[in-house]
């Protein structure tokens, strides 16, 4: 089997997507800046566990259609997944990933269809409910400036500039150490055009300032922040430099209260954890999935 390169329609947009296997659907969600070929690792891996593995393109990310509504709220990327479950022809035994932004998505498609996904993984972003008070410490707020600085108008002069460098200094900063050359090079056609990047800066933008919404997504986008019904794995790197390790505290555990969800902090890893220790984040995956 190989990673093959598809399209569909959801939720009135189309969709590029990785994909490979048969069997149940697992759904992995990529966050910023990233993008499908972020979970290249991981999508041999679970095809050759039994499932039929789909890494679609978030919203706005080329090959993805760019939405004509501009909207880019958490909740609005949450019915992508879900109106993706449904037309990928899911069932109950579906699993959901989502890192960083897919994380968010993942927590309200969760949250809000219940029913559609068996099995739950997040990875980078913890539960909702528990980060509210980071943003008050001034260790969180020095590592998420680019959030606000991403409301400015400024943002779509600067982080377009010399090939996109400002993307190359946010993994450099995320992930330290970590080679990151194929990824940029995914990220950066993804993001090159500007309607893409400025789709990028739109998640930001909706969710911290004056970004476009609609109420069609309040609901699903409020789940967000339930406690988790589904048994949930949550992963974060130990040496993340974008949400830092010590935002996973007992609050974390509580907002997952399934008996068999868990926590695992991985080790020499940033941000990008299933990049930079993919055999370690595999296995951990893996095991949770398929026991």
């Amino acid at each position: 089997m190989t990673i093959s390169e598809g399209q569909v329609e959801a939720n009135g947009l189309t969709f590029g997507y990785l994909t490979e296997g048969e069997g149940p659907l697992a759904l992995l969600l990529h966050g910023f800046p990233d993008t499908a070929w972020g979970w290249r690792h991981l999508i041999p891996e679970l095809a050759g566990a039994g499932y039929r593995v789909v890494a679609p393109f978030l919203r706005g990310y080329a090959p993805t259609e760019v939405p004509s509504d501009g909207l880019y709220q958490s909740g609005a990327v949450a019915s992508d997944a879900i109106a993706l479950h449904e037309v990928l022809g899911g069932d109950g035994d579906a699993v959901i990933v989502g890192h960083d932004w897919g994380a968010i998505a993942t927590y309200a498609a969760a949250g809000s269809a219940p029913e559609r996904w068996a099995k739950v993984v997040v990875a980078a972003v913890p539960p909702l409910g528990t980060v509210a008070n980071a943003f008050f410490s001034y260790d969180q707020l020095r590592k998420s400036w680019y959030m606000f600085f991403f409301q400015s108008p400024l943002a779509d002069l600067a982080v377009p500039m010399d090939d996109l460098a400002f993307i190359d200094r946010l993994w450099a900063d995320w992930s330290p150490g970590y080679d990151a050359a194929e990824d940029l090079a995914h990220v950066k056609d993804a993001l090159r055009d500007p309607a893409n990047l400025t789709a990028a800066l739109g998640y930001y933008r909706a969710t911290l300032g004056a970004g476009a919404k609609s109420p069609e997504y309040d609901a699903v986008e409020a789940a967000a922040a339930l406690p988790l019904a589904q048994p949930t794995l949550y992963l974060h790197g130990v040496d993340d430099g974008c949400m830092g390790v010590e935002l996973i505290d007992d609050s974390v555990r509580t907002a997952l209260p399934h008996p068999d969800s868990r926590v695992e902090l991985v080790a020499d890893a940033g941000h990008f954890l299933q990049l930079e220790q993919p055999a370690v984040v595999n296995r951990l995956i893996l095991d949770f999935l398929t026991p």
